[in-house]
């Protein structure tokens, strides 16, 4: 069975303390009642710059200038204290990224600046338990190292945060995991995954991943089967605010391959529905249900090389407006992301726009950076 778009990463934080009903943690005191804790205003504006303060120190990390001294940000936010697990714990998360920053400096990119704002969308207390759904907004600036890069790119992910209150009525962070599938978003340090047992399916060869590419040009504009620009004007506009006449496939697998599809569509894509003898011979997306292809990711990369819709390219920096990334971070032999490019520079970076973390114009050379073990298909379209 394909994925959709795999969840490849969660990550638990040890404990942080946060008062239970404080505007400022500085000059909290504990609850009257600490037997029932609670959460107020007050509370989950806390939550809510906890988690802002470990987003903000671990994207810090990913910018091009002097970097602070680890969890700096935690630190000075409110005084809230730092167990010495979390050190650690934020310490290897940063060290990581800092890792995919100089990856991507090799790849010859850069961020230069950085805004992280934190929503929370909702909490719930159950006796000694505060659970915190957050929702986080982060764009970076790219710094203009060839001069044609995009100005920015950003995401929307969404995250929950579990707290457990102390005894004295100290609320402390227990946990905070990603909960978007596919590509985890570029300030989270991706874990390990378990291996599974490769498919025995024939598929489109692997890219290279090398800059520059050889050229292979892509005609665009007039003339052509499909409306390019259409394709990436369709998936710019709802990269964060979904279209609102499909559905969406966020909590069964993810939403990455349904989202290109339909920016395909916008472009000029024919939906296939007359079955033949060939397998995953189907492409369309109808009221009360879709083909296999339609958001598999797998699904898809068989159909389009079986109907010659696609033809796989030998280099990730061969792609141009419209066409398809996909990657298997594993090397499992089962491909857990797809992603579209919405925009290509002048001197050849292709820019991903994608669901799962929601994402705008992402440069193949950050994702390469961020997953160096993965293996990686590119699609002409």
């Amino acid at each position: 069975m394909s994925r959709r778009c795999s969840t490849v990463t969660a990550l638990a934080l040890s404990t942080v303390l946060l008062p239970l009903s404080a505007a400022h943690a500085a000059d909290a005191t504990p609850t009257a009642n600490p037997a029932t804790p609670t959460v107020n205003r007050a509370t989950t504006d806390a939550f809510g710059r906890i988690a802002d303060a470990v987003f903000t120190d671990r994207t810090a990390a990913l910018l091009d200038r002097p970097q602070a001294a680890p969890r700096t940000a935690l630190k000075a936010t409110a005084g809230i204290p730092l167990s010495a697990a979390l050190a650690r714990t934020e310490g290897t998360s940063v060290n990581s990224l800092r890792g995919t920053r100089d990856r991507l400096a090799a790849l010859g990119e850069a961020y230069t600046a950085a805004d992280t704002q934190v929503s929370v969308d909702k909490t719930r207390v159950r006796g000694d338990r505060a659970t915190a759904w957050v929702t986080e907004t982060t764009t970076l600036t790219y710094k203009k190292i060839r001069g044609d890069e995009p100005d920015t790119t950003g995401f929307s992910a969404h995250h929950v945060l579990t707290f457990t209150a102390r005894p004295d009525g100290i609320w402390k962070l227990a946990g905070l995991r990603a909960t978007d599938q596919g590509t985890p978003q570029v300030n989270q340090p991706v874990t390990p995954t378990a291996r599974m047992t490769p498919m025995a399916v024939v598929d489109a060869p692997r890219a290279a991943t090398s800059y520059p590419a050889p050229a292979n040009p892509k005609t665009l504009g007039r003339g052509t089967p499909y409306d390019y620009a259409a394709m990436a004007t369709y998936a710019e506009k709802y990269w964060k605010n979904y279209n609102p006449a499909y559905r969406k496939f966020n909590a069964v697998g993810g939403d990455c391959t349904n989202f290109v599809s339909q920016s395909l569509l916008a472009g000029g894509w024919k939906p296939v529905t007359a079955v033949t003898p060939e397998e995953y011979d189907t492409w369309y997306y109808v009221a009360n249900g879709q083909s296999d292809s339609w958001a598999g990711v797998n699904e898809w990369s068989w159909f389009t090389q079986t109907a010659h819709r696609t033809t796989p390219l030998a280099n990730v920096y061969q792609m141009d407006v419209g066409d398809v990334m996909q990657a298997d971070f594993d090397k499992d032999g089962s491909k857990d992301h797809t992603m579209i490019t919405s925009y290509r520079s002048p001197s050849g970076v292709p820019y991903l726009t994608y669901h799962d973390a929601d994402t705008y114009r992402r440069s193949a050379s950050s994702i390469i950076a961020s997953y160096p073990g993965a293996a990686y298909y590119a699609y002409r379209t």
